[in-house]
This record gives structure tokens, C-alpha cells and sequence, in this order.
């Protein structure tokens, strides 16, 4: 299927009229942004980096082209670099989109195109938008953020008005498929037990989402959720050491994941929330050694408050909370988190960031491997970010 959606977006881009058209015609855009990290933390080296000892290992970059050939068509491209300790270290392809927009009722995305769920997913990619070094990772793990952006197939979407007193009614409807590579933050768990993924694990998703833009200017209120059909995985490796290794198959049972969602913003302050709910359920077997069923049911949200303080300085906070019901119970159970942070523009084009946290809790963020000797149960994690965008 990515092949099919890749040259689907290819085909658009030969269907350009043959009339010779310049670069001015065409309305090409280019943005882009690049960041340098770096991570310290009290005790617990967090997100495959040696974070105990301070750790630069977090370098993005990414580089976007648009273009408008014609008045309701427009086709983008974007391209990230990314390092983040042991993750990464490799250019990716975050979204190739071409947009219909037939008015303000109706409009089309097809391609590799953006999953409009939640408040942030859209924007993750976008790292100047917003002030906080680290989006709240109860919702937007930062290891999973390339598969969590986009998915192969199509996305419609419109604005109805409800009227004078009723305000806006944006709708987004998507299908797809969405895919998670071997690499991905999602199987770190698994694979530092043994259990590896080598073609990575991918499969159908569905999912639409609702925003009102209420009367109250300033104010929306939002919700969506993704359908996830049976999944299969048939290559699952489990590496027992001397043992040797044996293959086996992993099904995801079909699952929602739900997102409720507001945000409030009046002249200098912004005020958002989110509630996320995901039950999964699933099978492992390993043929003549084992058949095991897993559940979770994670129940997550986060609350957070900005405020321009200057024209160049915005300061905010958050807390951000995740918890497996179906855990164990102790801090491997629930990861809480209380992050303080400070956003500074030098002119249009640098700005930095300055992030504290303060997490209770090892449910998030943490591996076994760079920890040997035990994780602890509390974490205080310092984040300094420059980002240079044009």
C-alpha cells in the first residue's frame, strides 16, 4: 500500500498541465527548521541516551516544499533528520500530500497525509509552533512521533457554519494504513527482552474527529478517534540466547482510541487539555513454545496553561499523566509528570527552549538496557533546545 499511495502522489505531480509554468506560477514554498538537544537528568538515562551524564544525542532537521499548480491544488513534501540516542540517525519521509480543496464545505488530502487525531498530532512536526520542548508524552511519545504523524491513504475534511450563536463545526474523516517501523519507540519493551520485529509491524486505520469552534472566541472543543482493525504480524523473532532463536506471529485485536480535547486562547493565554483512551488486547505465539495473551488499557491526559510574558519570552507549564490499568501495580504502572517551561524568540528566525521536569513514575521513557542497575522510581529531567526555522 505505500508503494501504491507514493506513486499515486507521483502521478499528481506528472498531471501538472504540460504548459511550461515558472517557479513563480507554481507558488513553490520551502520552510524548514533544525533543533539541537540536549537532556540531562538526576538519576535514569531516559530515551536511549545517557542522560545521567547530560546528553547532546537529540539532533532534528526538517525541510518542507509546496507547491500550487493549479488554484485548488496544492502538493507538499516533507523530509526529517532525526537522532535521539539509540533511535534514528536517519532521514525519513514525514508526509508527500496532495490537497483538492473544492471550498470551504469539502477538501481532499491523498497520500502519505497527516492523522488529524487529537490537538497536537497535526503540529508535532512542526517544532516552533509551540513552546514546549517536549510535547506531554502521556499522548505524543517523542520515540513514536514519525509513526504516529501520518499514515498511507486519504483524509477529507470542511467547515460548516452552525450559525451566529453556534459558531463553527470543523469535521475530518481518514482511512488508511498506518505502519510502525522495527525501530520504533513502541517495541523497545519487546525488544530488549528478546523479542524482535525485523519488518516492523503495520495494518489498516480508520478514524474521524469533530472541532467546534464555540460562539466564545477563542474557545474550541474537539474529540476523535481511530479505529484499528485486526492487526497481524507473521515475523516475530524471540532470541532465548543459547537456546537459540524461534519465530512466531503477533495479532493486535481490533481496538478505539479515543481523544477528547479543548483549547482556549484570549489575547496572551493559552489554556489546553486532553483526555486519551486506548484498550488493546492481543495474542503472541510462538509455535511448540508458548501462546500468550496481553492487555492494556491506557487512560491519559494532560492540562496546560501559556503566557507571553514579552514579545519575545512565553512561559507555560503542564502536567501531563498516563496510567496502565491493566499493569502491575508500582511505578512501572503509571509515569506523572510536571514539566515547567520557558520559550524565548531572539529574532524570526532563532529561538530556544528551556524545559524542567519533575516525573514520578517509569512507564514512559525509560529502557532496561541503559539503566542496569534498576530504574528509579522519580526522575528530574532539565531540557535546553535551539532551533534555528526559515
Amino acid at each position: 500500500m505505500n508503494r501504491l499511495f507514493v506513486g499515486a502522489f507521483a502521478l499528481i505531480l506528472g498531471a501538472i498541465p504540460a504548459t511550461a509554468q515558472s517557479l513563480e506560477d507554481l507558488n513553490i514554498q520551502i520552510h524548514g527548521y533544525a533543533t539541537q538537544g540536549f537532556l540531562y537528568t538526576n538519576q535514569n538515562n531516559m530515551f536511549t541516551t545517557s542522560s545521567s551524564d547530560g546528553s547532546p544525542a537529540w539532533t532534528e532537521a526538517v525541510l518542507n516544499v509546496g507547491a500550487q499548480p493549479i488554484p485548488k491544488l496544492r502538493v507538499s513534501v516533507q523530509a526529517r533528520y532525526f537522532l535521539l540516542g539509540n533511535f534514528g540517525n536517519k532521514i525519513t519521509l514525514d508526509f508527500a500530500s496532495a490537497d483538492y480543496k473544492v471550498n470551504e464545505k469539502f477538501g481532499l488530502r491523498f497520500g502519505k497525509v497527516k492523522t488529524p487525531s487529537g490537538l497536537f498530532n497535526e503540529i508535532q512536526d512542526i517544532d516552533p509552533s509551540y513552546i514546549w520542548a517536549l510535547l506531554p508524552q502521556s499522548i505524543y511519545p517523542l520515540t513514536s512521533r514519525n509513526s504516529q504523524l501520518a499514515h498511507y491513504g486519504g483524509v477529507v475534511y470542511g467547515t460548516f457554519s452552525l450559525g451566529t450563536n453556534l459558531g463553527k463545526l470543523e469535521y475530518r474523516g481518514w482511512g488508511g494504513e498506518r505502519s510502525y517501523p522495527s525501530d520504533d519507540g513502541v517495541l523497545l519493551p519487546s525488544k530488549e527482552i528478546g523479542l524482535t520485529d525485523p519488518n516492523g509491524i503495520s495494518g489498516p486505520i480508520y478514524g474521524g474527529a469533530l472541532h467546534w469552534k464555540t460562539p466564545l472566541a477563542g474557545l474550541m472543543i474537539g474529540a476523535s478517534n481511530i479505529k484499528q482493525p485486526k492487526w497481524s504480524n507473521t515475523q516475530i523473532n524471540w532470541n532465548l540466547g543459547q537456546i537459540g532463536t524461534f519465530n512466531g506471529t503477533e495479532t493486535d485485536f481490533a481496538h478505539n482510541a479515543l481523544s477528547l480535547f479543548g483549547r482556549y486562547e484570549k489575547k496572551k493565554l493559552m489554556v489546553a487539555g486532553e483526555y486519551f483512551r486506548q484498550p488493546t488486547k492481543g495474542t503472541l505465539t510462538i509455535p511448540q513454545v508458548l501462546t500468550v495473551g496481553y492487555r492494556n488499557d491506557t487512560r491519559n491526559w494532560y492540562g496546560m496553561a501559556s503566557y507571553k510574558l514579552t514579545d519575545k519570552l512565553t512561559a507555560g507549564v503542564y502536567d501531563s499523566q498516563y496510567v496502565d490499568h491493566q499493569a502491575a501495580l508500582g511505578p512501572v504502572r503509571y509515569s506523572k509528570d510536571w514539566a515547567i517551561s520557558g520559550h524565548y524568540d531572539f529574532n524570526q528566525f532563532l529561538y530556544a527552549k528551556a524545559e524542567e521536569h519533575i516525573i514520578d513514575g517509569t512507564a514512559l521513557g525509560f529502557d532496561m538496557d541503559l539503566n542496569p542497575g534498576g530504574i528509579k522510581p522519580t526522575t528530574k529531567l532539565t531540557i535546553l533546545k535551539v532551533g534555528v526555522s526559515f
